[in-house]
Protein backbone atom coordinates (compact mmCIF):
# COMPACT_ATOMS: atom_id res chain seq x y z
CA UNK A 1 0.00 0.00 0.00
CA UNK A 2 3.04 2.27 -0.31
CA UNK A 3 1.63 4.13 -3.32
CA UNK A 4 -2.02 4.10 -2.28
CA UNK A 5 -3.66 7.43 -1.43
CA UNK A 6 -4.80 6.80 2.12
CA UNK A 7 -8.04 8.28 3.45
CA UNK A 8 -7.07 11.48 5.34
CA UNK A 9 -9.06 10.73 8.49
CA UNK A 10 -8.55 13.41 11.13
CA UNK A 11 -6.35 15.59 8.88
CA UNK A 12 -7.66 19.06 8.06
CA UNK A 13 -4.40 20.56 6.74
CA UNK A 14 -4.63 20.89 2.94
CA UNK A 15 -0.89 21.06 2.37
CA UNK A 16 -0.28 18.00 4.55
CA UNK A 17 -2.90 16.02 2.64
CA UNK A 18 -1.39 16.99 -0.70
CA UNK A 19 2.26 16.63 0.27
CA UNK A 20 1.68 13.23 1.85
CA UNK A 21 -0.31 11.98 -1.14
CA UNK A 22 -3.55 11.38 0.76
CA UNK A 23 -6.85 10.99 -1.08
CA UNK A 24 -8.38 14.41 -1.83
CA UNK A 25 -11.81 15.25 -3.24
CA UNK A 26 -11.38 18.26 -5.52
CA UNK A 27 -13.56 21.26 -4.68
CA UNK A 28 -11.33 23.84 -6.38
CA UNK A 29 -14.00 24.61 -8.99
CA UNK A 30 -15.71 26.74 -6.34
CA UNK A 31 -12.83 29.23 -6.06
CA UNK A 32 -13.89 31.31 -9.12
CA UNK A 33 -17.48 31.33 -7.83
CA UNK A 34 -16.35 32.76 -4.51
CA UNK A 35 -14.44 35.51 -6.29
CA UNK A 36 -17.60 36.50 -8.18
CA UNK A 37 -19.79 36.44 -5.06
CA UNK A 38 -18.14 39.42 -3.42
CA UNK A 39 -15.15 40.58 -1.46
CA UNK A 40 -16.56 39.97 2.02
CA UNK A 41 -18.28 36.62 2.52
CA UNK A 42 -19.73 34.52 5.34
CA UNK A 43 -20.51 30.82 4.96
CA UNK A 44 -21.78 28.58 7.76
CA UNK A 45 -21.86 24.79 7.81
CA UNK A 46 -22.06 22.19 10.60
CA UNK A 47 -18.86 21.09 12.26
CA UNK A 48 -16.87 18.30 10.64
CA UNK A 49 -18.06 19.12 7.13
CA UNK A 50 -14.65 19.87 5.61
CA UNK A 51 -14.51 23.61 6.21
CA UNK A 52 -10.92 23.72 7.47
CA UNK A 53 -9.35 21.75 4.63
CA UNK A 54 -11.23 23.88 2.10
CA UNK A 55 -9.87 27.04 3.71
CA UNK A 56 -6.39 25.53 3.61
CA UNK A 57 -6.78 25.04 -0.15
CA UNK A 58 -8.03 28.60 -0.56
CA UNK A 59 -5.11 29.95 1.44
CA UNK A 60 -2.54 28.02 -0.63
CA UNK A 61 -4.19 29.21 -3.85
CA UNK A 62 -4.17 32.94 -3.06
CA UNK A 63 -0.97 33.27 -1.00
CA UNK A 64 1.75 34.84 -3.14
CA UNK A 65 4.33 32.95 -1.06
CA UNK A 66 2.94 29.62 -2.35
CA UNK A 67 3.43 30.40 -6.05
CA UNK A 68 6.38 28.00 -6.32
CA UNK A 69 4.15 25.19 -4.98
CA UNK A 70 1.50 25.65 -7.69
CA UNK A 71 2.17 22.40 -9.56
CA UNK A 72 2.86 20.33 -6.44
CA UNK A 73 -0.31 21.37 -4.61
CA UNK A 74 -2.73 21.91 -7.50
CA UNK A 75 -1.29 19.95 -10.43
CA UNK A 76 -4.15 17.44 -10.75
CA UNK A 77 -6.97 19.70 -9.53
CA UNK A 78 -9.61 21.46 -11.65
CA UNK A 79 -8.32 24.93 -10.85
CA UNK A 80 -4.89 24.13 -12.32
CA UNK A 81 -6.42 24.15 -15.79
CA UNK A 82 -8.73 27.08 -14.99
CA UNK A 83 -6.72 29.56 -12.88
CA UNK A 84 -8.08 32.99 -12.07
CA UNK A 85 -6.26 36.33 -12.26
CA UNK A 86 -6.15 36.53 -8.46
CA UNK A 87 -4.07 33.36 -8.05
CA UNK A 88 -1.08 33.98 -5.74
CA UNK A 89 -1.67 37.73 -5.50
CA UNK A 90 -2.44 38.17 -1.78
CA UNK A 91 -0.78 38.35 1.58
CA UNK A 92 -2.99 35.95 3.54
CA UNK A 93 -3.83 36.27 7.23
CA UNK A 94 -5.50 33.15 8.63
CA UNK A 95 -7.23 33.04 12.03
CA UNK A 96 -8.74 29.89 13.55
CA UNK A 97 -10.71 31.07 16.56
CA UNK A 98 -11.28 27.53 17.84
CA UNK A 99 -7.72 27.94 19.15
CA UNK A 100 -8.84 30.66 21.58
CA UNK A 101 -9.17 28.78 24.87
CA UNK A 102 -9.62 29.50 28.56
CA UNK A 103 -12.26 30.64 31.02
CA UNK A 104 -14.58 33.54 30.33
CA UNK A 105 -12.56 35.95 32.48
CA UNK A 106 -9.42 35.17 30.51
CA UNK A 107 -10.96 35.37 27.03
CA UNK A 108 -10.09 39.02 26.24
CA UNK A 109 -6.43 38.41 27.11
CA UNK A 110 -6.29 35.00 25.42
CA UNK A 111 -7.98 36.35 22.30
CA UNK A 112 -5.53 39.24 22.07
CA UNK A 113 -2.58 36.90 22.65
CA UNK A 114 -3.75 34.48 19.96
CA UNK A 115 -4.30 37.25 17.42
CA UNK A 116 -0.92 38.81 18.26
CA UNK A 117 0.81 35.47 17.71
CA UNK A 118 -0.82 35.01 14.30
CA UNK A 119 -0.07 38.62 13.32
CA UNK A 120 3.57 38.20 14.33
CA UNK A 121 3.71 35.04 12.24
CA UNK A 122 2.25 37.01 9.32
CA UNK A 123 4.80 39.79 9.84
CA UNK A 124 7.74 37.37 9.73
CA UNK A 125 6.37 35.66 6.61
CA UNK A 126 5.96 38.85 4.58
CA UNK A 127 8.60 41.12 6.17
CA UNK A 128 10.65 41.25 2.95
CA UNK A 129 7.76 43.09 1.25
CA UNK A 130 7.72 45.89 3.86
CA UNK A 131 10.34 48.50 4.89
CA UNK A 132 13.33 47.15 6.83
CA UNK A 133 12.26 48.72 10.13
CA UNK A 134 8.62 47.55 9.86
CA UNK A 135 8.96 44.03 11.34
CA UNK A 136 10.49 45.25 14.61
CA UNK A 137 7.74 47.87 14.89
CA UNK A 138 5.00 45.22 14.53
CA UNK A 139 6.63 42.85 17.00
CA UNK A 140 6.95 45.47 19.73
CA UNK A 141 3.20 46.14 19.82
CA UNK A 142 1.25 44.13 22.40
CA UNK A 143 -2.28 44.84 21.14
CA UNK A 144 -3.59 43.00 18.10
CA UNK A 145 -5.47 46.13 16.97
CA UNK A 146 -2.19 48.08 16.81
CA UNK A 147 -0.51 45.30 14.83
CA UNK A 148 -3.40 45.21 12.34
CA UNK A 149 -3.12 48.95 11.81
CA UNK A 150 0.60 48.67 11.08
CA UNK A 151 0.16 45.69 8.78
CA UNK A 152 -2.77 47.08 6.85
CA UNK A 153 -1.75 50.72 6.81
CA UNK A 154 1.61 50.08 5.17
CA UNK A 155 0.11 47.43 2.86
CA UNK A 156 -2.12 50.13 1.38
CA UNK A 157 0.83 52.45 0.90
CA UNK A 158 2.83 49.70 -0.81
CA UNK A 159 -0.06 48.46 -2.99
CA UNK A 160 -0.17 45.05 -1.31
CA UNK A 161 -3.50 43.19 -1.28
CA UNK A 162 -4.55 41.45 1.95
CA UNK A 163 -6.85 38.42 2.24
CA UNK A 164 -8.32 37.62 5.68
CA UNK A 165 -9.54 34.07 6.34
CA UNK A 166 -11.34 33.33 9.60
CA UNK A 167 -12.15 29.72 10.46
CA UNK A 168 -14.54 28.92 13.34
CA UNK A 169 -15.33 32.61 13.74
CA UNK A 170 -18.08 31.77 16.27
CA UNK A 171 -16.42 28.92 18.16
CA UNK A 172 -15.62 30.43 21.51
CA UNK A 173 -18.59 32.82 21.43
CA UNK A 174 -20.94 29.84 21.07
CA UNK A 175 -19.22 28.24 24.04
CA UNK A 176 -19.59 31.40 26.10
CA UNK A 177 -23.29 31.69 25.20
CA UNK A 178 -24.04 28.05 26.05
CA UNK A 179 -21.99 27.86 29.26
CA UNK A 180 -22.26 31.37 30.71
CA UNK A 181 -25.46 32.77 29.24
CA UNK A 182 -26.49 35.64 27.05
CA UNK A 183 -25.39 38.44 29.40
CA UNK A 184 -21.70 37.50 29.24
CA UNK A 185 -21.98 36.76 25.52
CA UNK A 186 -23.65 40.16 24.93
CA UNK A 187 -20.78 41.97 26.66
CA UNK A 188 -18.35 40.45 24.15
CA UNK A 189 -20.31 41.06 20.97
CA UNK A 190 -22.04 44.40 21.53
CA UNK A 191 -21.16 48.03 22.30
CA UNK A 192 -17.44 48.13 23.11
CA UNK A 193 -17.00 44.40 23.60
CA UNK A 194 -13.50 43.19 22.71
CA UNK A 195 -14.72 40.84 19.96
CA UNK A 196 -16.89 43.47 18.31
CA UNK A 197 -14.07 46.02 18.46
CA UNK A 198 -11.78 43.58 16.65
CA UNK A 199 -14.29 42.99 13.86
CA UNK A 200 -14.69 46.72 13.25
CA UNK A 201 -11.09 46.74 12.00
CA UNK A 202 -11.49 44.01 9.40
CA UNK A 203 -13.60 45.34 6.54
CA UNK A 204 -11.82 48.71 6.08
CA UNK A 205 -8.38 47.08 6.09
CA UNK A 206 -8.64 43.91 3.98
CA UNK A 207 -9.26 43.57 0.27
CA UNK A 208 -11.08 40.25 0.72
CA UNK A 209 -12.51 38.42 3.74
CA UNK A 210 -13.94 34.91 3.99
CA UNK A 211 -15.38 33.76 7.32
CA UNK A 212 -16.61 30.27 8.11
CA UNK A 213 -18.48 29.11 11.16
CA UNK A 214 -21.40 27.03 12.37
CA UNK A 215 -24.24 29.54 12.63
CA UNK A 216 -24.96 33.18 11.75
CA UNK A 217 -25.91 34.09 15.33
CA UNK A 218 -22.60 35.64 16.35
CA UNK A 219 -22.27 37.47 13.04
CA UNK A 220 -25.73 38.96 13.44
CA UNK A 221 -24.74 40.33 16.84
CA UNK A 222 -21.31 41.52 15.74
CA UNK A 223 -22.51 43.34 12.66
CA UNK A 224 -25.63 45.06 13.92
CA UNK A 225 -25.05 48.66 12.87
CA UNK A 226 -22.41 47.89 10.24
CA UNK A 227 -22.27 45.42 7.37
CA UNK A 228 -19.19 43.25 7.20
CA UNK A 229 -20.03 40.31 4.93
CA UNK A 230 -22.55 38.85 2.51
CA UNK A 231 -24.03 35.64 3.89
CA UNK A 232 -23.84 33.01 1.12
CA UNK A 233 -24.86 30.10 3.37
CA UNK A 234 -28.24 29.38 1.75
CA UNK A 235 -27.23 30.11 -1.85
CA UNK A 236 -27.84 27.31 -4.35
CA UNK A 237 -24.40 27.54 -5.97
CA UNK A 238 -22.66 26.55 -2.71
CA UNK A 239 -24.99 23.72 -1.75
CA UNK A 240 -22.43 21.02 -2.60
CA UNK A 241 -19.19 22.88 -1.85
CA UNK A 242 -18.34 21.41 1.56
CA UNK A 243 -19.82 17.92 1.24
CA UNK A 244 -19.36 14.79 -0.86
CA UNK A 245 -21.83 14.12 -3.63
CA UNK A 246 -22.72 10.50 -4.33
CA UNK A 247 -20.50 10.82 -7.40
CA UNK A 248 -17.58 11.85 -5.15
CA UNK A 249 -18.14 8.81 -2.93
CA UNK A 250 -18.40 6.42 -5.86
CA UNK A 251 -15.20 7.80 -7.38
CA UNK A 252 -13.42 7.19 -4.09
CA UNK A 253 -14.64 3.59 -3.98
CA UNK A 254 -13.60 3.01 -7.59
CA UNK A 255 -10.15 4.42 -6.88
CA UNK A 256 -9.60 1.96 -4.04
CA UNK A 257 -10.91 -0.83 -6.27
CA UNK A 258 -8.46 0.18 -9.00
CA UNK A 259 -5.47 -0.10 -6.63
CA UNK A 260 -6.62 -3.43 -5.23
CA UNK A 261 -7.59 -2.26 -1.75
CA UNK A 262 -11.33 -2.96 -2.22
CA UNK A 263 -12.80 -5.93 -4.05
CA UNK A 264 -13.69 -5.06 -7.64
CA UNK A 265 -17.28 -5.21 -8.82
CA UNK A 266 -20.41 -3.13 -9.18
CA UNK A 267 -22.09 -5.15 -6.44
CA UNK A 268 -19.31 -4.23 -4.02
CA UNK A 269 -19.63 -0.55 -4.91
CA UNK A 270 -23.40 -0.63 -4.37
CA UNK A 271 -22.96 -2.51 -1.11
CA UNK A 272 -20.62 0.15 0.31
CA UNK A 273 -22.90 2.98 -0.81
CA UNK A 274 -25.89 1.31 0.83
CA UNK A 275 -23.93 0.82 4.05
CA UNK A 276 -23.04 4.52 4.23
CA UNK A 277 -26.30 6.03 2.99
CA UNK A 278 -28.47 5.50 6.13
CA UNK A 279 -25.74 6.95 8.35
CA UNK A 280 -24.05 9.74 6.41
CA UNK A 281 -26.28 10.82 3.49
CA UNK A 282 -29.32 13.04 2.95
CA UNK A 283 -28.04 16.60 3.50
CA UNK A 284 -29.38 19.59 1.60
CA UNK A 285 -28.26 23.16 2.36
CA UNK A 286 -30.31 25.21 -0.08
CA UNK A 287 -34.05 25.33 -0.65
CA UNK A 288 -33.54 25.90 -4.38
CA UNK A 289 -31.25 22.86 -4.62
CA UNK A 290 -33.78 20.44 -3.19
CA UNK A 291 -35.15 19.33 -6.56
CA UNK A 292 -31.98 19.86 -8.61
CA UNK A 293 -29.09 18.36 -6.60
CA UNK A 294 -28.89 14.85 -5.21
CA UNK A 295 -28.69 14.60 -1.43
CA UNK A 296 -25.16 14.74 -0.07
CA UNK A 297 -22.87 12.82 2.26
CA UNK A 298 -21.06 14.14 5.32
CA UNK A 299 -17.46 14.08 4.05
CA UNK A 300 -15.80 13.48 7.44
CA UNK A 301 -18.08 10.49 8.10
CA UNK A 302 -17.34 8.99 4.68
CA UNK A 303 -13.59 9.32 5.28
CA UNK A 304 -14.02 7.69 8.71
CA UNK A 305 -15.83 4.77 7.05
CA UNK A 306 -13.39 4.44 4.13
CA UNK A 307 -10.41 4.45 6.46
CA UNK A 308 -11.83 1.34 8.14
CA UNK A 309 -12.66 -0.31 4.82
CA UNK A 310 -9.20 0.30 3.37
CA UNK A 311 -7.10 -0.36 6.48
CA UNK A 312 -9.10 -3.02 8.36
CA UNK A 313 -10.88 -4.36 5.26
CA UNK A 314 -14.27 -4.15 7.00
CA UNK A 315 -16.75 -1.48 8.11
CA UNK A 316 -16.12 0.28 11.43
CA UNK A 317 -17.63 -1.46 14.43
CA UNK A 318 -19.44 1.80 15.25
CA UNK A 319 -20.93 3.53 12.23
CA UNK A 320 -21.12 6.69 14.31
CA UNK A 321 -17.66 8.26 14.53
CA UNK A 322 -17.02 8.70 18.30
CA UNK A 323 -15.35 12.05 17.58
CA UNK A 324 -18.67 13.55 16.45
CA UNK A 325 -20.06 13.39 19.97
CA UNK A 326 -17.97 16.39 20.95
CA UNK A 327 -19.74 18.30 18.18
CA UNK A 328 -23.22 17.58 19.45
CA UNK A 329 -22.32 18.20 23.09
CA UNK A 330 -22.27 21.92 22.25
CA UNK A 331 -25.83 21.71 21.00
CA UNK A 332 -26.85 19.93 24.19
CA UNK A 333 -25.40 22.81 26.22
CA UNK A 334 -27.44 25.24 24.13
CA UNK A 335 -30.59 23.26 24.86
CA UNK A 336 -29.84 23.33 28.55
CA UNK A 337 -29.47 27.08 28.83
CA UNK A 338 -31.56 28.24 31.77
CA UNK A 339 -33.55 30.87 29.87
CA UNK A 340 -36.76 29.42 28.35
CA UNK A 341 -35.28 25.97 28.70
CA UNK A 342 -38.59 24.14 28.50
CA UNK A 343 -39.58 25.81 25.23
CA UNK A 344 -36.39 24.71 23.53
CA UNK A 345 -36.49 21.23 24.96
CA UNK A 346 -39.98 20.73 23.54
CA UNK A 347 -38.68 21.42 20.01
CA UNK A 348 -35.96 18.79 20.39
CA UNK A 349 -38.42 16.29 21.82
CA UNK A 350 -40.83 16.85 18.94
CA UNK A 351 -38.06 16.30 16.40
CA UNK A 352 -36.75 13.22 18.24
CA UNK A 353 -40.21 11.67 18.41
CA UNK A 354 -41.47 12.52 14.91
CA UNK A 355 -38.22 12.68 12.95
CA UNK A 356 -39.20 16.04 11.42
CA UNK A 357 -40.67 19.44 12.14
CA UNK A 358 -42.53 21.84 9.85
CA UNK A 359 -40.95 25.23 9.32
CA UNK A 360 -41.75 28.46 7.54
CA UNK A 361 -38.17 28.45 6.24
CA UNK A 362 -34.60 28.82 7.40
CA UNK A 363 -34.04 32.12 9.20
CA UNK A 364 -30.90 33.59 7.56
CA UNK A 365 -29.74 35.40 10.72
CA UNK A 366 -30.94 36.26 14.19
CA UNK A 367 -29.39 37.62 17.39
CA UNK A 368 -28.67 35.45 20.40
CA UNK A 369 -31.37 37.27 22.34
CA UNK A 370 -33.97 35.76 19.97
CA UNK A 371 -32.61 32.23 19.95
CA UNK A 372 -35.55 30.95 22.02
CA UNK A 373 -38.10 31.87 19.36
CA UNK A 374 -39.20 28.58 17.88
CA UNK A 375 -38.41 29.32 14.22
CA UNK A 376 -34.96 30.60 15.19
CA UNK A 377 -34.18 27.58 17.33
CA UNK A 378 -35.39 25.24 14.59
CA UNK A 379 -33.08 27.10 12.20
CA UNK A 380 -30.23 26.71 14.69
CA UNK A 381 -30.78 22.93 14.64
CA UNK A 382 -30.53 23.16 10.85
CA UNK A 383 -27.28 25.14 10.99
CA UNK A 384 -25.82 22.57 13.38
CA UNK A 385 -26.66 19.78 10.92
CA UNK A 386 -29.26 18.30 13.27
CA UNK A 387 -32.00 18.95 10.69
CA UNK A 388 -31.93 19.20 6.92
CA UNK A 389 -34.39 20.03 4.14
CA UNK A 390 -36.62 17.00 3.59
CA UNK A 391 -39.60 18.40 1.71
CA UNK A 392 -40.34 21.74 0.08
CA UNK A 393 -44.08 22.43 -0.04
CA UNK A 394 -45.11 25.89 -1.14
CA UNK A 395 -43.60 28.47 1.17
CA UNK A 396 -43.05 25.84 3.87
CA UNK A 397 -40.28 23.36 4.57
CA UNK A 398 -40.35 20.00 6.26
CA UNK A 399 -37.04 19.77 8.09
CA UNK A 400 -36.04 16.19 8.83
CA UNK A 401 -33.38 14.31 10.78
CA UNK A 402 -30.87 13.64 7.99
CA UNK A 403 -29.65 10.16 8.92
CA UNK A 404 -28.93 7.61 11.66
CA UNK A 405 -25.75 9.41 12.67
CA UNK A 406 -27.77 12.46 13.72
CA UNK A 407 -30.81 10.47 14.84
CA UNK A 408 -28.63 8.73 17.41
CA UNK A 409 -27.77 12.12 18.95
CA UNK A 410 -31.46 12.90 19.48
CA UNK A 411 -32.09 9.49 20.98
CA UNK A 412 -29.10 9.86 23.31
CA UNK A 413 -30.68 13.10 24.51
CA UNK A 414 -34.00 11.33 25.11
CA UNK A 415 -32.34 8.48 26.99
CA UNK A 416 -30.56 10.92 29.29
CA UNK A 417 -33.89 12.58 30.05
CA UNK A 418 -35.54 9.22 30.78
CA UNK A 419 -32.63 7.97 32.84
CA UNK A 420 -32.80 10.97 35.18
CA UNK A 421 -36.12 9.80 36.61
CA UNK A 422 -35.77 6.02 36.44
CA UNK A 423 -32.35 4.52 35.63
CA UNK A 424 -32.44 2.28 32.56
CA UNK A 425 -30.82 -1.15 32.97
CA UNK A 426 -29.82 -2.01 29.42
CA UNK A 427 -28.16 -5.42 29.92
CA UNK A 428 -31.36 -7.49 29.84
CA UNK A 429 -32.73 -5.53 26.90
CA UNK A 430 -29.57 -5.96 24.82
CA UNK A 431 -29.62 -9.70 25.53
CA UNK A 432 -33.22 -9.79 24.33
CA UNK A 433 -32.16 -7.91 21.17
CA UNK A 434 -29.66 -10.66 20.36
CA UNK A 435 -32.26 -13.45 20.81
CA UNK A 436 -34.75 -11.60 18.61
CA UNK A 437 -32.20 -11.04 15.84
CA UNK A 438 -30.58 -14.48 15.87
CA UNK A 439 -33.35 -16.83 17.03
CA UNK A 440 -36.61 -15.04 16.30
CA UNK A 441 -37.48 -14.82 20.00
CA UNK A 442 -39.18 -11.45 19.69
CA UNK A 443 -41.52 -11.57 22.68
CA UNK A 444 -38.90 -11.03 25.44
CA UNK A 445 -37.58 -7.98 23.56
CA UNK A 446 -40.95 -6.29 23.27
CA UNK A 447 -42.08 -7.21 26.78
CA UNK A 448 -38.88 -5.75 28.19
CA UNK A 449 -39.43 -2.55 26.20
CA UNK A 450 -42.96 -2.34 27.59
CA UNK A 451 -41.73 -3.00 31.14
CA UNK A 452 -39.10 -0.26 30.89
CA UNK A 453 -41.69 2.10 29.46
CA UNK A 454 -43.98 1.51 32.42
CA UNK A 455 -41.13 1.77 34.91
CA UNK A 456 -40.01 5.08 33.53
CA UNK A 457 -42.83 7.24 34.85
CA UNK A 458 -40.90 10.36 33.90
CA UNK A 459 -41.95 9.81 30.30
CA UNK A 460 -45.40 11.13 31.17
CA UNK A 461 -43.85 14.45 32.06
CA UNK A 462 -42.19 14.73 28.67
CA UNK A 463 -44.88 13.67 26.22
CA UNK A 464 -48.29 12.11 26.31
CA UNK A 465 -50.13 9.31 24.59
CA UNK A 466 -48.89 7.78 21.35
CA UNK A 467 -46.13 10.39 20.98
CA UNK A 468 -44.90 9.24 24.37
CA UNK A 469 -44.66 5.59 23.26
CA UNK A 470 -43.12 6.43 19.89
CA UNK A 471 -40.32 8.54 21.32
CA UNK A 472 -39.46 6.06 24.06
CA UNK A 473 -39.39 3.05 21.74
CA UNK A 474 -37.43 4.96 19.08
CA UNK A 475 -34.72 5.84 21.57
CA UNK A 476 -34.36 2.30 22.93
CA UNK A 477 -34.63 0.48 19.60
CA UNK A 478 -31.87 2.70 18.25
CA UNK A 479 -29.54 0.89 20.69
CA UNK A 480 -30.21 -2.42 18.92
CA UNK A 481 -26.94 -3.10 17.08
CA UNK A 482 -28.39 -5.74 14.74
CA UNK A 483 -30.82 -3.45 12.95
CA UNK A 484 -31.23 -0.11 11.31
CA UNK A 485 -34.31 0.99 13.18
CA UNK A 486 -36.43 2.98 10.75
CA UNK A 487 -39.46 4.68 12.35
CA UNK A 488 -42.46 5.41 10.13
CA UNK A 489 -41.16 3.88 6.88
CA UNK A 490 -43.57 4.39 3.99
CA UNK A 491 -44.88 1.01 2.85
CA UNK A 492 -47.74 0.68 0.35
CA UNK A 493 -48.72 4.34 0.86
CA UNK A 494 -48.89 3.93 4.63
CA UNK A 495 -46.41 4.46 7.44
CA UNK A 496 -45.49 1.61 9.76
CA UNK A 497 -44.48 2.48 13.32
CA UNK A 498 -41.19 0.54 13.30
CA UNK A 499 -39.32 -1.50 10.71
CA UNK A 500 -36.25 -3.30 12.10
CA UNK A 501 -34.04 -3.58 9.01
CA UNK A 502 -31.27 -6.18 9.42
CA UNK A 503 -27.74 -4.80 9.28
CA UNK A 504 -26.31 -7.70 7.30
CA UNK A 505 -23.04 -5.96 6.60
CA UNK A 506 -21.90 -5.87 10.20
CA UNK A 507 -24.03 -8.78 11.40
CA UNK A 508 -24.62 -11.21 8.52
CA UNK A 509 -25.93 -13.82 10.96
CA UNK A 510 -29.18 -11.88 11.61
CA UNK A 511 -32.02 -14.21 10.57
CA UNK A 512 -35.16 -12.28 11.54
CA UNK A 513 -36.66 -8.89 10.72
CA UNK A 514 -39.70 -7.11 12.16
CA UNK A 515 -42.46 -4.68 11.31
CA UNK A 516 -44.04 -3.47 14.54
CA UNK A 517 -47.30 -1.57 14.89
CA UNK A 518 -48.05 0.00 18.28
CA UNK A 519 -51.54 1.04 19.34
CA UNK A 520 -52.23 3.17 22.40
CA UNK A 521 -55.33 3.33 24.58
CA UNK A 522 -56.05 5.87 27.25
CA UNK A 523 -57.00 4.60 30.67
CA UNK A 524 -60.77 4.98 30.18
CA UNK A 525 -61.09 4.00 26.52
CA UNK A 526 -63.78 1.30 26.01
CA UNK A 527 -62.96 -2.29 25.16
CA UNK A 528 -64.76 -1.92 21.84
CA UNK A 529 -62.09 0.57 20.81
CA UNK A 530 -59.40 -1.88 21.89
CA UNK A 531 -60.89 -4.57 19.64
CA UNK A 532 -61.09 -2.18 16.69
CA UNK A 533 -57.49 -1.11 17.23
CA UNK A 534 -56.21 -4.70 17.19
CA UNK A 535 -58.08 -5.45 13.97
CA UNK A 536 -56.76 -2.24 12.44
CA UNK A 537 -53.19 -3.13 13.43
CA UNK A 538 -53.49 -6.59 11.84
CA UNK A 539 -54.81 -5.12 8.59
CA UNK A 540 -52.10 -2.47 8.51
CA UNK A 541 -49.34 -4.99 9.07
CA UNK A 542 -50.57 -7.27 6.28
CA UNK A 543 -50.81 -4.25 4.00
CA UNK A 544 -47.23 -3.18 4.85
CA UNK A 545 -45.88 -6.71 4.33
CA UNK A 546 -46.99 -6.69 0.69
CA UNK A 547 -45.11 -3.51 -0.16
CA UNK A 548 -42.65 -4.17 -3.02
CA UNK A 549 -39.68 -2.78 -1.09
CA UNK A 550 -40.16 -5.08 1.93
CA UNK A 551 -38.69 -8.08 0.14
CA UNK A 552 -35.52 -6.11 -0.56
CA UNK A 553 -35.26 -4.52 2.89
CA UNK A 554 -35.66 -7.70 4.91
CA UNK A 555 -32.69 -9.27 3.07
CA UNK A 556 -33.74 -12.94 3.10
CA UNK A 557 -34.61 -12.90 6.79
CA UNK A 558 -37.84 -14.27 8.24
CA UNK A 559 -40.24 -11.35 8.54
CA UNK A 560 -42.38 -11.07 11.67
CA UNK A 561 -45.44 -8.80 11.84
CA UNK A 562 -46.03 -7.78 15.44
CA UNK A 563 -48.95 -5.82 16.91
CA UNK A 564 -48.59 -4.23 20.34
CA UNK A 565 -51.30 -2.51 22.33
CA UNK A 566 -50.81 -0.47 25.47
CA UNK A 567 -53.38 1.01 27.78
CA UNK A 568 -51.89 3.99 29.59
CA UNK A 569 -48.64 2.44 30.92
CA UNK A 570 -49.60 -1.26 30.64
CA UNK A 571 -49.02 -3.74 27.84
CA UNK A 572 -52.43 -5.36 27.22
CA UNK A 573 -51.93 -7.16 23.91
CA UNK A 574 -48.95 -8.59 22.03
CA UNK A 575 -49.41 -10.87 19.03
CA UNK A 576 -47.78 -11.99 15.80
CA UNK A 577 -49.93 -11.52 12.71
CA UNK A 578 -49.87 -14.22 10.03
Amino acid sequence: MDNVKLAPYGISDFKQVRNEGKYFVDKSQYLPQLELSGNFLLLTRPRRFGKSIFLGMLKAYYDLMEADQWDALFGDLWIHEHPTKLRHTFLVLHFDFSQVLGGVDDLPTNFNNYCCAKLDEFAHRYAHLYPDWWLAKVLEKDRSADKIQLICGYAKQLGLQLYLIIDEYDNFTNTVMSEHGEKVYHAMTHAEGFYRDEFKLYKPNFHRILMLGVSPVTMDDLTSGFNIAANITLEERYNMMLVFSETDVRQMIRYYQSVGVIDVGEDREESLIEQMRPWYDNYCFSRRSFDTDTKMFNCDMVIYFMRSITVDRRPPEQMLDPNTKTVYNKLERLIRLDTDRNERKSVVLEVAEKGYIDSQGIVPSFPASDITHEENFVSLLYYYGMLTIGVVWGAMLKLVIPNNNVRQQYYDFLLKEYDKQAPLNMLELKTAYAHAALHGAWEPMLRELARMYKQNNSVRRLMEGERNVQGFFNALLALNPYYLCAPEVELNHGYCDFFLLPDHIRYPMVAHSYIIEVKYLRKDDPEALAVRQRAEAANQLRHYAHAPMVEQLRRDTQLHLIAMQLRNLDLVSLEQID
